[in-house]
C-alpha cells in the first residue's frame, strides 16, 4: 500500500472514530432527555376502579377555611362523612350534623343534593363547570379517564428535594374554564402528595397535604389530609379511616332521579 493509501485509510478510520465520538454523546443525551421528561400516563393509577371511605375532621379553623371560600368553609360543619368514587366521573358524599342529613352526588355531569330535613332536592348540569365537579383528584388520584376530554397535563419538573414528579393540570379548552391545579405525585406510589389549586385568575387558592399512605388492595391511600389557605396558614385536617378499595361500588347510589 503506498503512502497516500495508508494516509487516507488512516484519515477515513479517524473520521469514522469521531463521528462514532459525537454520535454517542448524542444518543446519550437524546436518552436522558427521554427519560428526565415523565408523562401523566407514569403516575396515574390505570387500575383504581372505585375507593370508599369514613372522613373525620380533625381539627379546622374556621377563619382560615373562610378565606378559601365559605362554601368550603360550610363543609367543615358536619361529624360524620362517608366518601364514595367511583370512574368515571361518579361521587357521592354523605354529611351528618346532629338530626341533619346531607347528600351530594355527582354522576357524569349531573349533580344533585338531597337534603331531606328542607325537603330540597336541587339538580344542576355541571357538565360545562369544571369546577363544580369533584372527581378522584380531590381524594390524591389520578386516573386515565380524568384525562379524557376533562384534564390536559403538562410536565414541569422533577422536585429537587422529594424527587416527586411536578406536572400543571388544566381543563380542555372546550371546557372554558382557566382553573389550574399543580400536582405532586409520588412516581412510586402513584399518588398525590401535595395539590395547590389556583383560581381562574391564576391566584393560589388553597395547598392540599395528602398524607400517611397505606397499601389497600395494591392501591396505595392517603390516611390524611391537610390543607393550607393562600396565606400558609393552617386550616383543616381530615383523617380518611376504612378505606375499600376495588370492592365494586353498585351504580345504583349514584343514581340521578
Amino acid at each position: 500500500m503506498c503512502l497516500w493509501s495508508k494516509w487516507l485509510s488512516s484519515w477515513e478510520s479517524s473520521r469514522i472514530s469521531g463521528q462514532r465520538q459525537m454520535i454517542i454523546p448524542l444518543l446519550l443525551n437524546a436518552t436522558l432527555a427521554l427519560q428526565a421528561t415523565p408523562t401523566i400516563e407514569s403516575v396515574w393509577q390505570p387500575k383504581l376502579k372505585d375507593v370508599s371511605f369514613a372522613a373525620k375532621f380533625e381539627s379546622y379553623k374556621r377563619s382560615e377555611l373562610r378565606k378559601i371560600s365559605d362554601d368550603f368553609a360550610r363543609s367543615y360543619n358536619f361529624e360524620r362523612v362517608k366518601i364514595f368514587v367511583k370512574d368515571p366521573f361518579k361521587v357521592r358524599v354523605e354529611m351528618y350534623a346532629d338530626d341533619t342529613e346531607v347528600t351530594y352526588i355527582i354522576n357524569g355531569g349531573i349533580q344533585k343534593w338531597r337534603i331531606p330535613k328542607l325537603r330540597q332536592y336541587p339538580k344542576v348540569d355541571v357538565s360545562k363547570s369544571p369546577g363544580r365537579r369533584q372527581t378522584f383528584l380531590d381524594f390524591g388520584f389520578l386516573t386515565p379517564s380524568l384525562f379524557e376530554k376533562f384534564f390536559q397535563s403538562k410536565f414541569v419538573r422533577v422536585d429537587r428535594e422529594t424527587k416527586e414528579y411536578v406536572f400543571d393540570l388544566t381543563y380542555i379548552e372546550e371546557l372554558n374554564d382557566d382553573v389550574r391545579h399543580r400536582v405532586w405525585m409520588d412516581p412510586e406510589k402513584k399518588v398525590q402528595t401535595k395539590r395547590e389549586w389556583y383560581d381562574q385568575k391564576g391566584r393560589l387558592k388553597a395547598t392540599f397535604f395528602y398524607e400517611k399512605h397505606k397499601l389497600v388492595n395494591g392501591i396505595w391511600v392517603p390516611s390524611a389530609m391537610s390543607v393550607r389557605n393562600a396565606e400558609d396558614k393552617f386550616a383543616a385536617r381530615t383523617i380518611y379511616g376504612d378505606p375499600k378499595v376495588n370492592a365494586g361500588i353498585n351504580d345504583s347510589i349514584f343514581a340521578i332521579e
